[in-house]
């Protein structure tokens, strides 16, 4: 990779980041300026990958793009990795943090559940897509700012923080999913649990009318109290250089403060709007040190 193609990608990889993910942007914003560009590679990977069931016409092509990046993410732990404006520098992340495969694969494979008509059949299933999609994205996130060579992390210290990022990570892709309800709906998609559905009794005519409704506000409620213990969780205490892997939390703050304003209605104009006071938060989760 050339100096010039090397530019060229890192510029690239943030500015999709910005445009698309400007919520993990902020956080990336946070962490030392050595770290920065490796978090965008990592953080355009994923939007590479989140958008698959956005950008196909039908499940099987969907499968083919995850396919590709399977054996783009290969590639890369092989020594080959492909020629790629995200693949390259996302290469470069890995060799410089010894970043976990599994984590890149385990991501990969939740996202074939975008591509399902079928919803999470219980909260467990619901929890496993979101800690393999925002929690194991954010576990990486916490390798790059702990990797070998930042001279600022101990082996014990990055061990336990792990489960902090985790945590942090998951929570943000919980209060992700719940935001998105009217935007699944309008696919004909549920991503709320079918055994939560059934138990409260969701009308998913109304929820694919784009009808709120009681059972639909009960439903999200109910996923609003596990949302609250993974932020928890997250607060935990951790090595201040790995704050900005544990900011999603500060992030799934607000919006769990949103829906609880909103009575838990997830088409609320308010829920469906980018938080206002995102970066003054994060301004003062920094400061603190915590989430």
């Amino acid at each position: 990779m050339t100096p010039a193609i090397a530019e060229s990608d890192a510029g690239y990889c943030q500015d999709q980041v910005r445009r698309f993910d400007h919520d993990r942007y902020l956080t990336a914003l946070f962490a030392p300026a050595d770290k920065r560009a490796d978090l965008m590679a990592l953080y355009a990977f994923n939007l590479e990958v989140a958008k698959t069931a956005e950008v196909v016409s039908e499940p099987m092509l969907g499968q083919i793009r995850l396919q590709w990046w399977r054996e783009a993410v290969e590639g890369i732990y092989e020594g080959a990795p492909r020629r790629h404006e995200v693949v390259e520098p996302l290469a470069a992340a890995v060799a410089r943090g010894g970043l976990d495969r599994a984590l890149f694969d385990a991501l990969i494979d939740a996202r074939e559940q975008d591509l399902l008509d079928t919803a999470p059949p219980d909260l467990d299933a619901l929890m496993a897509y979101a800690r393999a999609t925002g929690g194991g994205l954010s576990s990486l996130a916490e390798q790059v700012l702990g990797g070998p060579g930042t001279g600022e992390v101990s082996a014990a210290g990055a061990a336990s923080a792990a489960g902090t990022a985790s945590a942090a990570g998951t929570a943000y892709a919980l209060a992700g999913l719940l935001r998105a309800v009217p935007m699944h709906a309008a696919r004909r998609q549920v991503f709320l649990p079918t055994a939560l559905v059934e138990e409260v009794a969701v009308e998913l005519g109304d929820l694919f009318e784009l009808r709120p409704h009681a059972a639909l506000a009960k439903a999200v409620e109910r996923l609003c109290a596990p949302l609250e213990g993974l932020i928890q969780e997250a607060g935990a205490g951790a090595p201040r250089a790995l704050l900005p892997a544990r900011l999603p939390a500060t992030l799934a703050r607000l919006y769990l403060k949103t829906l609880r304003k909103a009575a838990y209605d997830p088409f609320d104009a308010r829920v469906q709007r980018v938080h206002p006071g995102r970066q003054w938060a994060l301004f003062l989760a920094n400061l603190a040190g915590r989430v």
